[in-house]
């Protein structure tokens, strides 16, 4: 799931009431799979809820039970209201061909859950130790995977050098479902400026014209990490 907790603003939502651009077997078709949260490639294989309760609602349940190495059984799926047998067998069809067939245990993803978990990657944990101030984003698929982290610019900071052009460009090519910024002050100091709030903002209006989420934007420095969302500017 894109983001620190689930998100229920599509549930209760009818297939047929949805923008034709938020339906998950049109994203799949435009944006490929790995755009897609949980919740919404679960509804793609449903394809439909029931008269008294709809797709969103019954995959959003599924997808709360979903866990590596333990999904959900078949008597598990029919305690959910709206699920009936068959498709029970279609969920429990595509789990094992993802099982079989799905990428080796070798590969290595950080799956961001919360900010700390950014400091699994080197390239945020290289940030504490920079002089000059340096902005990076990080791109994420629909279950909050890391794609790929990237320096968008060196130096003093400010909106007309972090542009949304060079902030979106990659994360398009990347078909990313959401982008998480960073960048360190080197003075120590974990409060945002008002530029920072400013660059932030901006992003975030320029992502809801592209579809693609700003996550967060965090700072970072020798004394630790500061979560803008978590701080309440996002």
């Amino acid at each position: 799931m894109i983001g620190y907790r689930s998100d229920d603003t599509m549930a209760g939502r009818k297939m047929r009431d949805t923008d034709i651009r938020d339906r998950p077997r049109e994203k799949i078709v435009k944006k490929g799979a790995i755009s897609l949260e949980d919740f919404e490639l679960i509804a793609a294989i449903l394809g439909n809820g029931t008269t008294n309760r709809d797709v969103f609602q019954i995959s959003h349940e599924i997808a709360r039970m979903l866990k590596k190495g333990d999904l959900p059984q078949y008597r598990d799926l029919l305690e959910i209201k709206g699920i009936g047998p068959s498709k029970a067998c279609i969920l429990l069809a595509c789990f094992e061909i993802a099982r079989r067939y799905g990428a080796p245990p070798e590969v290595i993803t950080h799956r961001i859950t919360s900010p700390e978990d950014l400091l699994e990657i080197q390239d945020i944990r290289d940030l504490k130790t920079k002089k000059q101030e340096h902005f990076l984003t990080i791109t994420l698929n629909g279950a909050s995977e890391v794609i790929k982290s990237r320096t968008i610019t060196m130096g003093l900071l400010n909106h007309s050098i972090v542009h949304p052009r060079e902030v979106f460009t990659d994360a398009v090519t990347d078909r990313a479902a959401g982008i998480i910024c960073a960048h360190n002050h080197p003075s120590g100091n974990l409060e945002p400026s008002s530029q920072d709030i400013q660059i932030t903002r901006q992003l975030i209006s320029a992502g809801e014209i592209m579809g693609i989420k700003i996550i967060d934007h965090v700072i970072i420095s020798k004394n630790g990490i500061n979560s803008l969302k978590e701080s309440g500017y996002i």
